[in-house]
């Protein structure tokens, strides 16, 4: 009997239990869900949709995974899909393949994930996220893993989150956060992962990071940090610093003697390499390019025994190198291209063997005279650089005691202001009484590029040492162009004459004169100029300033405009292409090296300010080449619509103006990309007779499916010096570009993605004929390209 009551207990416990049991995992199931649904039903998570078994019992896959323990979810990672682009120079760049709708509410999402309180490991990429993180994630205390990367989240990394003490990894690396680096960090005692790279940040790169003693890795790269950068030797676990591209300007401080991977190039750091990294004895990757750095490395950065890749290019290093340097069995890379270095190249560093690639280009060495300047080059650059920098710390002083005065003189000023304000609107008023509202197409009122939504990146970019966009008066331009004599007459096309001028301090310019008509409004014009004249980019012909000169009330000529641009003086990419210029054949090799070039130069018009440049008069005739051979886009951001010869429009239209305006954009952007696919066609073919571009595409674009029809048709420099497989990727770029049916056109982030792999993949092939090859370096040959396809270290 006693037997038969313990048998009748347990099977009632067991029953009351389980109701309980599967009440709790259908909670759990529904909150999964939920969010599939915030989530816009995603494909990677169809999945849950056709099976109607326990989801904790699902096998995982590579987009998605759920790991449980007894009734809960602990481990939830999902990932959408991706594309890869090209964005402000990052090659193979992976985002989200879509943007959730308008219709999400990220606050809501993240209070349905808090109903999974037991969760240890969230990740979230790749699924188009977009909003402000919320300050209720801190309600998922248990996290120790929270990955959310790769979304469009943005604003402050919220403060509560230093409540999640538990949290041992936090990666919010490419979004759009942009406030400052949080100072409260330390909270986080177990962190040993920190990932915040590709966002805005911005600020100073906090000390409390340093406090945190589990830190084994700091990714903070691709952002906009400034300022010093403290002492780092307290992190005795830290393998990784990831700070590339920001602005950081101090000198170099101690580094921990653990650290693996120290990535600090394209920064502003100055001083001397600290003697310390000479002891890091488990360093193996070092990048310190294109920095300030100045003296001698140490000689020891070469010898350390796990050191395989050192990359000190393109900073101010000087002296000779000892006798007997000694380089570490491991070293397989080293650049100390582009500095001031002088004497022999030690043996370990002329090795021909092939084991070890060392480049060297751009010092004063005494070896391969070609591609090295003369001592007397580096001396003399560094001793103004030293000058220079006393000068500096003067016009320091000055500007100190300038800004005090400023300030006092401030308060004055803005009562004067005040006064005279009522009396300038008249004024205005009086001088441009005719001039009536733009309601062309293309207009946008200066307030709205007021509006905070508004503001450009571009403003940021103006720091590239391009000359400030002024207005000049008419006077100044007749004076530089010997009143506009036919001896500096350029030509003239469809955007009015051009002639080239000489400013008062002896800089050439180029000098655009036409005719606007009276309809559009010289007020919208004037925000149109200055803020074309603010995108300043490597691959653009400047905008350098303007006049205007009013018709006057009677004249019904209209109102004449002078576009002042940068003068670029080594001809036209078409002229290059055609027969002119023998003894400078554009090799395939170049042709890629000027594609890309313009290439980015466009990516860089669409995406670089708010809001966007498009329809850019993109042609081989505005490929222009200065004087080192750089490819540089002109005549950008100008279209004269048909019907209006004499009118000029700045195309810059801002992105949330409304649905007929974002309709007008894309088709603006996709024409880009069509008249691209004409520029890339003309690299294949040399130049097309103008006028019959259609025809030829009609009828010749089969012939390059077959070998003998590409030997037929394709340039013969071109068929010579290209590998077939670097041709197939452009062959296929270009008919998607000039595709009739516009939704097949590429974005105009995968052109200039597949120009970059298909110059990889040229250098890749002309890397294994090199050894048979004797011809010289051409001067516009694609050098030190990373790979496209590998993640970004």
């Amino acid at each position: 009997m006693r037997y038969f009551y313990f048998f009748v207990s347990v099977i009632v416990a067991w029953v009351l239990f389980l109701p309980r049991t599967h009440e709790l995992q259908a909670s759990q199931r529904q909150v999964l869900f939920q969010l599939r649904k915030h989530l816009e039903y995603p494909p990677s998570l169809e999945i849950w949709a056709n099976y109607s078994g326990d989801l904790c019992n699902l096998s995982s896959t590579a987009h998605v995974s759920i790991s449980c323990q007894g009734n809960s979810v602990t481990e939830l990672k999902i990932m959408g899909d991706y594309k890869l682009v090209n964005v402000n120079g990052f090659n193979g760049f992976a985002i989200p393949n879509k943007t959730l709708s308008e219709n999400f509410k990220v606050d809501s999402f993240f209070t349905t994930l808090s109903r999974l309180p037991s969760l240890k490991v969230l990740s979230l990429v790749f699924l188009g996220i977009w909003g402000p993180l919320p300050d209720k994630i801190h309600r998922l205390s248990s996290l120790e893993v929270l990955d959310l990367s790769s979304n469009f989240m943005f604003g402050s990394v919220p403060v509560k989150i230093s409540r999640m003490v538990k949290l041992q990894t936090l990666t919010l690396e490419g979004n759009y956060f942009n406030e400052t680096v949080p100072d409260w960090l330390d909270s986080l005692s177990n962190l040993t992962v920190l990932s915040l790279k590709n966002n805005r940040l911005k600020g100073e790169f906090p000390s409390a990071i340093c406090r945190i003693k589990t830190l084994t890795v700091i990714a903070l790269s691709h952002n906009e940090l400034s300022g010093k950068l403290p002492d780092m030797a307290t992190l005795s676990g830290l393998h990784v610093l990831d700070l590339r591209e920001n602005h950081l300007h101090s000198e170099l401080p101690r580094m921990p003697k653990g650290l693996v991977t120290a990535l600090l190039s394209k920064n502003t750091f100055s001083g001397e390499i600290p003697a310390q990294f000479g002891v890091l004895g488990q360093l193996q990757h070092l990048d310190l390019s294109f920095n300030y750095l100045s003296g001698a490395p140490p000689s020891a950065l070469f010898s350390l025994p796990n050191i395989s890749y050192l990359n000190l290019a393109s900073n101010m290093l000087s002296g000779a190198f000892p006798d007997k340097l000694k380089c570490g069995g491991k070293l397989g890379f080293v650049d100390i291209s582009n500095n001031k270095l002088i004497g022999d190249l030690p043996s370990c560093l002329g090795s021909t063997s092939g084991e070890r690639v060392v480049q060297v280009n751009g010092n004063c060495l005494s070896v391969d005279s070609q591609h090295q300047h003369q001592v007397s080059y580096c001396r003399e650059v560094l001793a103004r650089n030293k000058h220079s920098r006393g000068r500096e710390t003067v016009v320091l002083v000055a500007v100190v005691t300038g800004a005090v005065l400023v300030l006092l003189l401030l308060a004055f000023g803005v009562l004067s202001f005040c006064r005279r304000y009522r009396s300038r609107r008249t004024v205005e008023h009086n001088v441009f009484p005719e001039v009536e509202p733009d309601h062309s197409p293309n207009g946008y009122c200066s307030e709205l590029v007021a509006n905070a939504r508004f503001v450009s990146q571009a403003a940021k970019l103006d720091t590239h040492g391009a000359p400030e966009s002024r207005i000049f008066s008419l006077e100044q331009l007749k004076e530089a162009t010997d009143n506009f004599d036919s001896s500096m007459f350029l030509g003239e096309g469809s955007m009015g004459k051009l002639y080239k001028g000489k400013l008062e301090n002896g800089t050439y310019v180029a000098i655009r004169s036409l005719t606007m008509s009276k309809k559009y409004s010289i007020q919208n014009l004037k925000v149109r100029l200055d803020l074309l004249s603010k995108l300043h980019h490597p691959h653009l012909a400047g905008l350098l300033g303007y006049c205007i000169v009013s018709g006057g009330h009677n004249d019904s000529s209209g109102n004449r405009i002078f576009l002042i641009n940068e003068f670029v003086s080594g001809g036209n990419y078409r002229t290059h292409l055609s027969e002119n210029y023998p003894d400078k054949v554009l090799k395939w090799s170049d042709r890629l090296a000027i594609l890309i070039g313009v290439a980015k130069a466009v990516h860089f018009l669409h995406t670089g300010a708010i809001p966007g440049c498009f329809n850019n008069r993109l042609k081989t005739n505005n490929v222009l080449f200065d004087e080192h051979r750089i490819a540089k886009l002109s005549d950008y951001g100008i279209t004269v619509p048909s019907g209006y010869s004499d009118a000029v429009l700045f195309v810059l239209q801002a992105k949330e103006e409304g649905p007929k305006t974002k309709s007008w954009n894309k088709t603006n952007m996709e024409s880009d990309v069509y008249n691209f696919g004409f520029i890339l066609l003309e690299s294949l073919v040399g130049p097309i007779v103008s006028g019959k571009g259609d025809a030829f595409l009609l009828n010749e674009m089969a012939s390059f499916g077959s070998q003998d029809g590409r030997r037929r048709i394709v340039d013969p420099i071109v068929l010579t010096t290209c590998s077939q497989e670097s041709l197939s990727i452009v062959v296929s770029l270009t008919k998607k570009c000039i595709c009739p049916e516009v939704s097949a056109r590429p974005s105009f982030e995968d052109v200039l993605w597949n120009l970059q792999y298909a110059a990889q993949v040229q250098a890749t092939a002309d890397a294994d004929q090199k050894s048979d090859s004797t011809s010289q370096d051409s001067p516009w040959s694609v050098v030190s390209l990373q790979p496209t396809r590998q993640p970004d270290s």
